[in-house]
């Protein structure tokens, strides 16, 4: 579970739940009408640039910004080391009985054992890396569109309310709901896109650039491994992946070996 998205999808709602409160009656801010007028018409705009089944795949893909848990660089670096340590001991078939927790790493393994020539494997995996990212990126047109597309739909609905307030200037009774329509539709839109579309979009791009990171160093051990690198020197080559405060200096690179 990803604490950073859930704690401001919550606290975003709280913040605003509560300053509605400290001013009055909150069953006021809300009107069915308004929200079919803008989360309706949110979904149609957005099904009208998109297909059916991307638009329903995108809702999945959300599940990322609350539940994906990327794997740290350096855990998969000493997980590479280990794994490159026993193919130059033992060699590749060695690796078969090793017990590897990251999928793609496995995968990668997997094909390097099974014969394949390094330019296949490497074909293969950036294939699919490829691939991946452009379902990532599906995803964020999608909530990027609704973002979008729900402060239009809010502005719609205000002036679906103006209209029917000023028909109705005669009849004192119908000018509270009219307004109610008119006002709410515009803060219903802004908060479907600012505190829940874009901010998914934005969450799902950085998801995506972890994975992304993650998989081109796991490329880079698997070509190392059947190059038969040295493991030091694919250690200092995937401690190019990781931020200048985080990488080994020299003493601890020799304390390691």
């Amino acid at each position: 579970m990803d604490l950073a998205t859930l704690i401001g999808l919550i606290g975003g709602f709280g913040v605003i739940v509560g300053a509605i409160a400290t001013g009055g009656d909150v069953i006021l801010f809300i009107n069915p009408a308004s929200i079919l007028i803008v989360m309706g018409g949110t979904i149609a705009a957005t099904l009208m640039q998109f297909p059916l089944a991307h638009f329903l795949t995108a809702f999945k893909v959300a599940a990322h910004a609350f539940t994906g848990k990327t794997e740290a660089p350096a855990t998969l670096i000493q997980e590479a080391m280990e794994l490159s340590q026993v193919a130059r001991k033992s060699g590749l078939l060695a690796l078969e009985n090793v017990e590897i927790r990251n999928d793609f790493l496995r995968q990668g393994i997997q094909l390097a054992i099974d014969g394949h020539p390094p330019e296949f494997v490497r074909r293969t995996l950036a294939q699919d890396i490829n691939l991946g990212i452009e379902r990532h990126e599906r995803g964020q047109a999608i909530f990027r569109a609704m973002g979008d597309v729900a402060p239009a739909m809010g502005m719609i609905g205000t002036l679906i309310g103006l209209v029917q307030m000023l028909s109705n200037m005669d009849d004192p009774k119908a000018i509270g709901p009219a307004m109610a329509i008119a006002l709410l539709t515009t803060l219903y839109g802004a908060i479907i896109a600012n505190l829940f579309a874009l901010p998914i979009a934005n969450k799902l791009a950085h998801r995506s650039d972890e994975e992304r990171i993650n998989k081109s160093l796991i490329l880079e051990t698997i070509n190392a491994i059947q190059e038969g690198l040295n493991p030091r020197v694919m250690e200092t080559l995937l401690n190019t992946y990781l931020p200048d405060s985080q990488r080994p200096t020299g003493e601890e690179q020799e304390a390691a070996a």
